[in-house]
């Protein structure tokens, strides 16, 4: 077997990094979603922010994910090796060392949060860094490499944008920033499991206890169907509160209806090949445009009927 720069026993090179590779370490494909959603939690809010301000809180939204995010590829260096849509990464590739990236990590985690709290108020810094902690310390080293209800759990670090968002314009936190954080909870789980499905194998070489690789795929489309019916309630529960209009309403039941029937074409499947998956692949395509139009509704909503 070919050795590996992160099984070795001696310290380890000192490796100037590309600042592409710094950038690569923060997920900036997956900061794109968490960004949109903090973006709207502040645009729906009450109240006023001055625009540098909420430049300001949106950008230590940004830093402290992908503080998060490099923190996560530190720890997960040796899993990353193994795994084909991970082994370019800048750490597996070997292009950046593992304490570069810890420092990069740990400092990011830190000005975002500080940053944050002078430039807004201590509650949105303080949830920024509960976030932070979480998807490092209960998602990353605790639940991931332990339990197959590992996203479910854990997911939940990917929900509180919004509410840090709202916490940044008006200092509490309010119901609408709550349903929207239960929304993305319960969004986690079919969403990232449609993707683990085609990529399992990636999962079990890596020794990672993956819904599908623990429990198969049939059980995992049926954990699928569940959540996506639990995400159903809670997508609507923003207008059964009425704390959103007729334009949420409708893009929420339309758009939901359209994730209900991918869930569904999904747990009716029974083909194994990866090669064959097409309607996993759709539903997770989907349900990354699904989360944008429902908070983009949100805040078409609110400056419409505010």
């Amino acid at each position: 077997m070919a050795s590996s720069p992160f099984m070795s026993e001696g310290p380890l090179p000192v490796i100037p990094a590309h600042w592409r590779d710094f950038v690569a370490l923060t997920k900036p494909r997956v900061m794109t979603l968490v960004v949109f959603t903090g973006l709207c939690g502040l645009l729906a809010a009450p109240g006023h922010i001055h625009p540098v301000l909420a430049f300001t809180a949106i950008l230590c939204i940004a830093l402290g994910a992908g503080a998060a995010a490099a923190l996560n590829q530190w720890y997960e260096a040796d899993i990353d090796a193994k795994m084909k849509r991970t082994a370019n990464r800048p750490l597996p590739a070997g292009r950046m060392d593992r304490q570069s990236a810890l420092h990069f990590g740990v400092g990011l985690s830190f000005f975002s949060v500080l940053l944050m709290g002078v430039a807004t108020n201590w509650l949105a810094a303080a949830v920024l860094a509960v976030s932070i902690l979480f998807y490092v310390f209960v998602y990353t080293i605790w639940l991931k490499p332990r339990t197959a209800q590992n996203i479910v759990i854990g997911g939940a670090a990917g929900a509180f944008p919004p509410v840090i968002g709202w916490a940044a314009v008006t200092g509490d936190i309010g119901a609408l920033p709550v349903a929207l954080f239960m929304l993305i909870f319960f969004w986690t789980p079919p969403h990232f499991w449609a993707l683990a499905l085609f990529v399992k194998t990636d999962y079990a070489a890596a020794g990672i206890p993956m819904l599908p690789v623990v429990s198969g795929e049939v059980a995992t489309r049926r954990q699928i169907w569940f959540y996506t019916a639990i995400m159903a309630v809670a997508a609507m529960a923003p207008v059964l509160l009425r704390l959103t209009g007729p334009i949420y309403g409708t893009t929420a039941l339309l758009g939901t209806a359209l994730f209900v029937a991918m869930a569904f074409q999904v747990l009716r499947r029974r083909e194994s090949d990866p090669a064959h998956m097409a309607p996993e692949r759709r539903l997770f395509k989907y349900s990354i445009l699904y989360l944008f139009l429902l908070f983009g509704a949100v805040v078409v909503d609110r400056w419409v009927f505010a």
